[in-house]
């Protein structure tokens, strides 16, 4: 109790000589201030900064893999890209024996002329895809019907449509039933789906004419096109083990051996989403290390003033000691008062440093508007701020506990 007593009265003696020096205790605390504003506002803008690009991500498919063919470096004299393109026989085998993969389809992408009527789209893009494409993509069909199974089995030639190439082709607001030539090809339009608008950090921006077709439809056109596999893990953590399981099956499938480098690669999604946070945290320790630089400085401040208001309180130090006051008392004075001061320099700065969160916020198109202070980072930043207070106010507290009290009542 006594001790609590105490304790109580050293803070509030330490407010006291904040209070009784405003002007110099809010310049001396400025490098604390600055220090925890600047972490507050590293830490949180580079949280949203990492939001923002983790949400990008996850619209474009986080359970995503794409498997195509390659021609290694020492093999591009002798073997073909035809030669290595991924086929659907291998396409199936692999959703067929890898278990973290549950659908598949295999892709071919051409640029043909698209032709409504007298409205005339030149190098309008056409994909073929498989009914699994709907799965993975997540593309919903606001009018009509998806690709269907019997439209692959029996190449038909039916198509979907996205919102913009019904501006593109002028074709009516609901189209289905309507028929549109494809390379000189009659298709029927069977489903409207939504335009996905893409980001630009995947090569996005403006949305573009896509028309979808089945797979089988699409090869009947040119079987000589360049065909892809995209597949979906069953769960964003099974990746490693994808990345093994399609390795394992496609270099079994073309009959590779031990010395012989892959025909083929693979690319998951979730990868770039852990390089990502990976990165994130990096920037973010290496820049809050960097602003923490103003903390050193604020602590030598702080260290610099207590070491003035030892000699200023002298007289008053001296006095204590002469009523008995114990060298361990006084030593924690002046100990809470630098920690106080720390502190109050602290929570200043946390709040300044919110402040410029907030103004990241409301910017305009900013990619910081989810930008954040975790509760981890505020914690941190009272608990440095009185680690600072410790560190540099125990010297000046030491050299007035150390005080001869006879010396000290002559100091003039």
């Amino acid at each position: 109790m006594i001790l609590v007593r105490v304790l109580f009265q050293t803070v509030f003696l330490a407010l006291g000589q904040v209070w009784a020096n405003k002007v110099r205790a809010m310049l001396t605390a400025l490098g604390i201030i600055i220090g925890v504003s600047s972490v507050i506002a590293v830490v949180g803008a580079m949280g949203g900064l990492e939001r923002f690009v983790l949400s990008q991500v996850e619209s474009f498919g986080a359970r995503k893999m794409w498997v195509w063919g390659f021609v290694p470096r020492d093999k591009r004299t002798s073997v073909s890209w035809d030669d290595v393109k991924v086929t659907v026989s291998e396409g199936e085998r692999i959703v067929e024996n890898a278990p973290s993969i549950d659908a598949m389809t295999p892709m071919t992408e051409s640029r043909y002329d698209v032709r409504a009527g007298n409205i005339l789209a030149r190098a309008a893009r056409v994909t073929g895809v498989r009914p699994a494409w709907h799965i993975i993509e997540k593309r919903t069909v606001i009018s009509g019907r998806e690709l269907m199974p019997v439209d692959e089995e029996e190449a038909r030639n039916v198509c979907l449509v996205n919102e913009k190439a019904i501006d593109e082709l002028r074709l009516p607001r609901d189209p289905k039933s309507e028929y549109i030539l494809i390379d000189g090809q009659r298709f029927l339009i069977v489903g409207v789906l939504e335009t996905k608008e893409v980001s630009p950090m995947f090569g996005g921006g403006e949305s573009q004419t896509e028309i979808f077709v089945p797979f089988a439809t699409a090869k009947k056109m040119d079987p000589y096109d360049w065909t892809y596999i995209m597949a979906q893990l069953t769960r964003p953590e099974a990746a490693q083990d994808a990345l093994a399981e399609v390795r394992f099956i496609l270099r079994q499938a073309r009959g590779l051996g031990p010395e012989d480098e892959d025909t083929f690669q693979t690319e998951i999604m979730q990868q770039h989403i852990n390089n990502f946070k990976a990165m994130s945290s990096g920037v973010t320790a290496i820049a809050g290390g960097i602003v923490s630089v103003s903390l050193l400085v604020g602590g030598i401040g702080i260290m610099n003033i207590m070491l003035v208001s030892v000699s200023e309180r002298t007289r008053e130090i001296g006095l204590r000691k002469a009523m008995g006051a114990r060298p361990s008392i006084v030593l924690a004075q002046f100990l809470v008062e630098a920690i106080v001061l720390c502190l109050v320099g602290g929570l200043i700065g946390i709040a300044l440093g919110q402040g410029l969160i907030a103004v990241l916020r409301v910017i305009p198109n900013s990619p910081l508007d989810e930008a954040s202070v975790p509760s981890w980072a505020v914690a941190l930043a009272l608990g440095f701020s009185a680690a600072v207070g410790v560190i540099f106010g125990m010297f000046p507290a030491i050299k007035a506990a150390r005080l001869d009290p006879i010396n000290a009542l002559r100091h003039e």
